[in-house]
């Protein structure tokens, strides 16, 4: 049996780092050591723990089955042990702290602008990034502490994060202030597919969307003429033309120079949620930060 006084929490930390990095030199530069200490790391650990831990490639080292095993249970045991250090007592006027967002367009318009009114005016020096969303790396940088908050709907959250629903969001015509068809306060189905249209795609090369399959359902198809990247310049794009643009409703909500109509057929919405890493969870500031972007967005429904 491995003697529990023979592991320290910088071997840990030494551990938890080649678990990420998978290479000596990048976990030294993490950890603010030189190669050659982390190297020494490395022989304990494996005195520790009689495994070799990891195996050298060409392009750095591959942890053994016995690594993978521990590193869930050796960020949770230096989480518990970084709370231990935590000051009982948080203070959201005098923190200083950084705060970092993924976050699509959208959901910067929708929550992040009324969250950080509210943020600013309560905890004036924390300084927050805001991130775009990156699906595919989304686990990475929560464990590798890139990330703290990730604005997303449901299908796009990793597997063992923590998250909490914010709201749902419904879909809206939006088009000027002047349009033809503003003023009457409904589009008819045979008008609404016979109007130009703008969409949003990720890419922008996409001229298909939720509206479309909605459409195809029953047998009918709009016109899309317009493909852009970007929730946020889409209502500039309405305001200067006569396209109509299905978007989120809390896009437009308060925009100058857009009115809104309630679309001629059933959209399904989404659900917009909050995720975060379990090793920010118990932290008494992420907690604070978090129950004030929930209040936010309860009030938002």
């Amino acid at each position: 049996m491995t003697d529990i006084r023979a592991l320290d929490l910088n071997l840990l930390k030494a551990l938890d780092a080649l678990l990420d990095e998978r290479n000596v030199t990048r976990a030294a530069q993490r950890l603010g050591l030189t190669q050659p200490a982390v190297s020494g790391s490395l022989t304990r650990l494996r005195e520790v723990f009689d495994d070799p831990l990891f195996v050298r490639t060409q392009r750095g080292v591959i942890p053994t089955p016995r690594a993978l095993e521990m590193a869930e249970s050796v960020k949770r045991l230096l989480s518990d042990a970084e709370a231990l250090l935590l000051p009982p007592v948080f203070d959201p006027a005098t923190v200083r702290m950084t705060l970092s967002i993924a976050a699509t367009d959208y959901a910067l318009r929708a929550i992040v602008v009324p969250f950080l009114s509210v943020l600013r005016s309560r905890a004036p020096n924390i300084r927050v990034s805001v991130r775009p969303i990156v699906i595919e790396r989304m686990q990475a940088q929560f464990e590798n502490a890139d990330i703290d908050l990730a604005l997303v709907t449901p299908e796009t959250i990793p597997q063992d994060l923590r998250a909490r629903r914010l709201f749902d969001e419904d879909y809206v015509c939006a088009l000027r202030h002047g349009h033809p068809d503003a003023a009457t306060g409904e589009l008819p189905l045979d008008r609404f597919c016979a109007l130009d249209h703008a969409l949003v795609s990720f890419d922008g090369g996409h001229f298909r969307g939720v509206t479309d399959e909605a459409l195809a359902r029953i047998g009918r198809e709009r016109r899309v003429l317009l493909s852009v990247a970007s929730f946020l310049v889409l209502p500039e794009i309405l305001r200067m033309s006569d396209l109509v643009a299905v978007v989120p409703s809390r896009l437009v909500v308060g925009v100058d120079g857009v009115s809104v109509i309630s679309p001629p057929l059933e959209i399904p919405g989404f659900t917009k949620m909050a995720a975060w890493h379990e090793r920010s969870h118990r932290d008494p500031g992420h907690r604070w930060i978090r129950s004030v972007l929930f209040e936010v967005c309860d009030a938002l429904v």
